[in-house]
């Protein structure tokens, strides 16, 4: 199953299932946030509402969808560093002992197809894909064979960072949670369909820049899930970005020898097989 927030015309947004190519609403859910939240029978009544559509709720193609980001408003996004070997390697860091955290902000969130402002105040801007978890149950101390039944499903995002910033402090939030900047969504994918092998993947005007397989994090996501519990309840509609594979621009070097920062123009695609992509423009 994947779930998807849309913006309408006829309401800000809506939380919409995917039924082959078309995107038909979740009846009653602004967000897929919203949906998480609800009671088993609810969410039960909407996908059934959803699944039997008849022509009375509304629906867009897939093609043709205008994504929000997948939550709208989370209670809180958790973000994860240095989590893949390859890329603590390109960066001359340590394989960590314990998970590097981070937050961002509801207004740092943007649409899977939303076009990226570069900040007049920072050109080194880089990219991270990154496989995010969807809290589902939630809760406070989970314990680790536990963790993996609170995740609702999985979705992808563009850690879009801006270097400069990030450099300045050696906690790393000001490069972070610039407004509009991480693209979250399109699709979340029911955990139950989830491959944790699955490819993951980055080109920046076609070229591919990072490729990677899921199962080479160092934490994974019931790991994660389990460690972060400990220190904060998760709730349904939480968000945790597990971290980025190598291949960004800070651990690249053009012919010049200069990072191959992103530039207004650049067109840059994260994927994850079997969730899907989002595409931004820099602007």
């Amino acid at each position: 199953m994947k779930l998807a927030t849309i913006r309408s015309t006829h309401s800000e947004t809506f939380a919409a299932l995917l039924r082959e190519d078309e995107l038909v609403e979740l009846p009653g859910f602004a967000d897929v946030g919203a949906f998480l939240r609800a009671p088993a029978a609810e969410q039960d009544r909407a996908i059934k509402a959803a699944t039997s559509d008849n022509g009375s709720l509304q629906t867009v193609s897939a093609q043709n969808a205008d994504f929000a980001p997948l939550l709208v408003a989370p209670s809180k996004t958790i973000c994860v560093g240095l989590n893949y070997a390859d890329h603590i390697k390109e960066t001359g860091n340590e394989t960590p002992k314990f998970p590097t955290l981070f937050a961002k902000f509801a207004d740092t969130l943007a649409g899977a197809h939303d076009d990226i402002q570069i900040p007049e105040e920072d050109h080194r801007i880089d990219w991270e894909a990154e496989l995010v978890i969807v809290i589902g149950s939630g809760g406070r101390r989970i314990p680790g064979d536990q963790a993996a039944q609170a995740i609702a499903g999985y979705t992808i995002a563009n850690d879009i960072s801006m270097r400069g910033y990030q450099g300045r402090t050696m906690e790393w939030l000001q490069g972070k949670i610039w407004d509009a900047t991480t693209p979250v969504g399109p699709y979340m994918l029911s955990a139950d369909e989830f491959d944790p092998a699955a490819r993951i993947y980055t080109t920046v005007n076609g070229e591919t820049v990072q490729d990677d397989t899921l199962d080479t994090q160092v934490f994974s996501p019931a790991e994660l899930v389990a460690y972060i519990s400990t220190i904060t309840t998760l709730r349904a509609g939480d968000l945790i970005l597990t971290g980025t594979p190598a291949g960004v621009a800070l651990g690249r070097r053009n012919e010049e020898g200069r990072h191959p920062w992103l530039k207004a123009g650049d067109e840059i695609t994260a994927g994850i097989e079997g969730i899907g992509e989002q595409r931004n423009k820099l602007v």
